[in-house]
């Protein structure tokens, strides 16, 4: 795959990765998927979720991607002793290699090395989650031209298209699992800058839940992702509606460090006032030694002088001031 293909998809992927490489919030992800596409909801039916457990790294040949983190086995629901894998693979913009991308890592990692067995193959469910801008499905269009006989015959594996958009809001708020509900409410809508910042904060109270690691790290990567969507002035409105709860974890937000910057500001100028005036104040008090000098040479009397100095600070008052 070349560099330029690469970047149509890993720019965005790690925040993906980072949260469903989890074994529990993949479930989570799987059973709100089966609810609004027929085909993983029947694959979903015909597996035991609680035997879900994300394939050894060892089992990777595609090591230079990484992607196959993303590869899982699961026992099947009939308690037979066979298993079959779980590919999940994500985008955010088309991309014509998809297909053929997804058909490469099932060959390398849906493997099970047993001896004396007719088909390493793993039997294998691949599931590619979207949520880009346009109306894009690339298994629409695949069976066409194929006689009936092969529809679903097409791939060597099962394969289903989930459109997170059509992943309800009222599920994502229903989530067990705070970052799972809103890692999906981020993808949703980072393309929608109007609706993001409404969406995530439905969360917040449920977010005060979370133990104070799982916050911070949480909000630090979501801020990192919707930094590839949206400009840092919303970030920082973003980030001032969780300020209080973010305060609590002690993160420290790109919002957090442009305020500080301007308190640092403030206090430096406030210093440098602070000095211009007081080398006015000790100028004017040198001022006033030396005119009460002359006022003396020239035969003033003490209270002639004292009412021309009288008149001098009034007049110098007036200026410092301004």
């Amino acid at each position: 795959m070349t560099e330029k293909k690469n970047k149509i998809w890993r720019a965005h992927d790690p925040f993906f990765r980072w949260l469903f490489a989890d074994v529990k919030r993949l479930r989570l992800l799987l059973g709100l998927a089966g609810k609004v596409d027929r085909d993983v909801g029947e694959f979903l039916s015909s597996v035991n979720l609680d035997t879900l457990e994300r394939i050894p790294d060892s089992y990777s040949e595609v090591d230079e991607t990484g992607d196959a983190d993303l590869a899982f086995r699961v026992n099947v629901l009939t308690g037979a002793p066979v298993l079959v894998g779980i590919m999940v693979e994500h985008k955010s913009g088309r991309d014509p290699d998809t297909i053929n991308q997804i058909a490469r890592y099932v060959r390398s990692v849906m493997k099970i090395h047993q001896e004396n067995r007719v088909f390493d193959g793993l039997p294998t469910m691949a599931i590619i989650f979207y949520n880009g801008r346009e109306n894009w499905n690339p298994l629409k269009n695949l069976e066409d031209g194929y006689p009936e006989f092969f529809h679903g015959r097409v791939l060597p594996f099962a394969c289903s298209f989930v459109n997170m958009a059509d992943i309800p809001d009222s599920d994502c708020l229903a989530c067990e699992d705070v970052a799972t509900g809103m890692g999906i409410t981020a993808m949703k809508y980072a393309f929608n800058r109007e609706k993001l910042r409404t969406k995530l904060l439905l969360f917040k109270e449920f977010f005060r839940k979370m133990s104070a690691s799982e916050g911070s790290v949480l909000l630090s990567k979501i801020n990192v992702y919707l930094r590839e969507y949206v400009d840092e002035d919303y970030l920082k409105e973003l980030e001032m509606a969780f300020k209080s709860v973010g305060q609590k974890y002690g993160f420290v937000s790109a919002g957090d460090v442009f305020r500080k910057r301007l308190a640092d500001a403030h206090a430096e100028t406030q210093q440098k006032v602070a000095e211009v005036r007081k080398e006015a104040e000790d100028k004017l008090a040198q001022n006033k030694a030396d005119t009460v000098t002359v006022l003396r040479e020239m035969g003033l009397s003490e209270e002639q002088i004292a009412q021309a100095q009288a008149k001098l600070e009034a007049l110098q008052q007036s200026r410092l001031a301004k």
